[in-house]
């Protein structure tokens, strides 16, 4: 998180709250990856806490690369995975899910990426600021088509959607990366973590009112003679 290990510490018990509070809002298996997403996103705060806890206490050093790993497996492997499936899972327009597969696809090869990269290249995390900038050594070009693919995998399948206000999730991810790009480049990685762990709060709100339109349609629902065999 952007500010202090107590700022990332509270960010995460309220992500983790309002994750809590999502998952009850399941109705339905498929929506199950999609509703874990706020939980995701505590657990990775309380993790970035602890960062900045050892990296302002260095008798903690030996803690410093679990810390920075689990991090960035988060951030680098397992979000390029997570939005595509989630979606995938509770898409039903064929024609959306092939698109979704492909952008699944494409998300499998980036984490593969990403691990390659985690496995050979040193990363180390340093306090600047108010923000903690992840320095990685791998290579800058392969890096920015790497994180160019990273967009695309973990933005495009909101749009691609067919699922209410998906599409409200996408334009603020849209944004909320924008805006970090522009002002926090050198901090990217933790300062867009922060404002996707904010912003995935708008999920609870997707499948609050999914669950509202489910249970209305139950209620609204008049079986006639031709749902049942004589």
């Amino acid at each position: 998180m952007c500010f202090s290990a107590g700022a990332s510490f509270a960010g995460g018990v309220v992500i983790s709250a309002i994750g809590v509070a999502t998952i009850i809002k399941v109705h339905k298996p498929s929506q199950i990856i999609f509703a874990s997403i706020p939980l995701f996103f505590g657990f990775q705060q309380f993790t970035e806490g602890c960062l900045w806890f050892i990296l302002q206490h260095p008798e903690y050093a030996a803690y410093q690369n679990i810390f920075t790993t689990i991090f960035l497996v988060m951030a680098q492997i397992f979000w390029p995975l997570m939005i595509p499936l989630a979606v995938l899972s509770m898409e039903t327009i064929k024609k959306k899910k092939g698109i979704l597969w492909i952008l699944f696809s494409f998300g499998i090869l980036l984490s593969i990426f990403y691990t390659y990269c985690l496995v050979t290249y040193h990363v180390t995390p340093q306090i600047s600021g108010y923000h903690i900038h992840y320095i990685e050594s791998s290579p800058k070009t392969i890096t920015f088509i790497a994180f160019l693919l990273y967009l695309v995998t973990s933005i495009t399948p909101l749009f691609v959607s067919s699922i209410k206000r998906t599409h409200l999730l996408g334009i603020l991810m849209s944004l909320s990366c924008l805006v970090t790009i522009i002002f926090f480049t050198q901090y990217l990685t933790s300062v867009w973590c922060f404002f996707a762990a904010i912003i995935s709060a708008v999920i609870f709100w997707i499948l609050r009112d999914a669950k509202r339109k489910y249970k209305l349609d139950k209620v609204n629902y008049r079986p006639n003679r031709f749902d049942f065999k004589s």
